[in-house]
């Protein structure tokens, strides 16, 4: 079967890992594997904290959300790292007969995001050309200056720390595809919670999470769980952080909504894509005010696990007793049903 998505971690270590440019003792964290952004000291005590997504628009939904994705998660790729989102560019790819009004829409609500985000739009590209069958963003870079030491990264968790995640597995995939999969999903179970799967998307950010988290202090790593799902982002932030880990499904806040999707269309909600669910490490001292902090914010978690100095034991109790090894899936169950859903 041919791969959908992004290089696996062979790919990455092996070839675009050796072929980074110049090399800068500037560069503070360098592109990694589970990383989300780079890290650059800018001197004066203050360091550029950057990061860059393609987005795909979402089939079946208006085009107004299209910006909402794009910004948000572009943005939730700099507040995983504990710091504020501040300024963005973008590249809208679109097809030569795209309608004015399309262009109008997507760029309103990029713009409307932004300014919710207080994120100031600082440059970018917007042209049509053939060989693009449907309007895209080619790229989104979002970018903040902070101070030195003021940041988190993937790779700081530490033996002893707990682990929370945020809303469950499978945000991404559950929302977008009860949208696509509307249809079949009526025909064995309710509108209720079909209408309330579709409604998952609006929780594909990260943004409010991470910086409640941080705010709320103890955090010693953050991640949000993309492509290869909680148990690829679970083993990108112990492969970072070099600790092993213990997590147990039990413990999972699960929204009956997104099991629903999941069992359906015969995915497995730990290995599928899950932007908007963000994977926290922290101080065990610290989790209850987190998690409380969270809910205040109408943010679902629950910690799910801990962190240990073991590095070869990476574990992931199932609910049916099983074992299972942390690792990035091979391919990521959502993309094969997505596309063949958006045909």
């Amino acid at each position: 079967m041919e791969k959908i998505g992004k290089v696996g971690l062979k790919t990455f270590e092996n070839f675009l890992k050796k072929r980074l440019g110049k090399e800068n003792k500037n560069v503070i964290v360098p592109p990694m594997t589970g990383v989300d952004a780079g890290v650059v000291d800018i001197g004066s005590g203050k360091v550029l904290i950057i990061a860059e997504d393609p987005i795909f628009p979402a089939p079946k939904q208006p085009l107004d959300t299209f910006g909402w994705y794009t910004v948000h998660i572009g943005a939730s790729d700099i507040a995983v790292m504990g710091v504020k989102p501040q300024y963005m560019t973008y590249s809208l790819l679109m097809p030569p007969d795209t309608k004015e009004e399309e262009l109008k829409t997507i760029v309103d609500s990029i713009h409307r995001t932004a300014k919710e985000l207080d994120i100031s739009i600082v440059g970018g590209h917007t042209g049509y050309y053939p060989g693009i069958s449907y309007p895209l963003i080619g790229g989104i870079t979002v970018f903040s200056v902070a101070e030195k030491g003021s940041y988190v990264t993937p790779a700081g968790a530490k033996p002893g720390d707990d682990v929370i995640m945020t809303k469950g597995p499978a945000i991404e995939a559950a929302g977008l595809l009860a949208v696509l999969y509307e249809k079949k999903l009526l025909e064995n179970n309710g509108k209720e919670i079909v209408d309330k799967a579709k409604e998952v998307c609006k929780q594909m950010t990260c943004v409010k999470d991470a910086l409640t988290a941080v705010k709320a202090g103890g955090v010693s790593a953050m991640h949000d769980a993309t492509e290869g799902g909680v148990i690829g982002g679970l083993f990108e932030m112990a492969n970072a952080s070099s600790v092993g880990m213990e997590i147990d499904e039990n413990k999972f806040v699960s929204p009956k909504e997104v099991e629903m999707v999941c069992k359906e269309l015969d995915i497995d909600p730990v290995e599928a894509i899950a932007e908007g669910t963000l994977l926290i490490t922290c101080n065990a001292e610290s989790s209850e005010k987190i998690i409380s902090a969270l809910g205040s914010e109408g943010i679902k978690a629950s910690v799910i696990g801990k962190v240990t100095d073991t590095k070869d034991r990476r574990m992931m109790k199932r609910k049916d007793g099983s074992i299972r090894k942390l690792a990035v899936p091979e391919q990521d169950p959502f993309w094969p049903v997505f596309f063949e859903g958006a045909k």
